[in-house]
């Protein structure tokens, strides 16, 4: 006999249609709540690093990756860093100095 932990076993138990135990969903709001504060925590240290040094260009995009688990404004932002980053080394790659022979 395998031993489950009490997460486990309480999410074995639910069937569709049926009220979620009130244990999982406060482990569910923790989660929410720990990936929210962390995610701004990031986001802050990274927007601090702008002015002060340090990696703000991998930092920002790494708290708003956090966020985007929970909010929609952050995914859109977060896409819109990739495509201003992959523009940048689009121009980069493309404007590469031709050898001469």
């Amino acid at each position: 006999m395998t031993s489950k932990c009490l997460y486990h076993e309480l999410i074995s138990e639910m069937k569709p249609g049926k009220k979620v135990h009130p244990l999982i969903a406060t482990l569910q709001q923790t989660k929410r709540l720990i990936r929210i504060v962390v995610g701004f925590t990031v986001l802050a240290i990274g927007i601090i690093m702008i002015a002060l040094p340090g990696p703000a260009i991998v930092v920002i995009p790494v708290g708003l990756g956090i966020l985007a688990t929970e909010f929609v404004w952050a995914r859109h932002l977060l896409k819109r860093f990739k495509d201003g980053a992959n523009s940048i080394k689009d121009a980069v790659l493309n404007n590469k100095p031709k050898a001469d022979n």
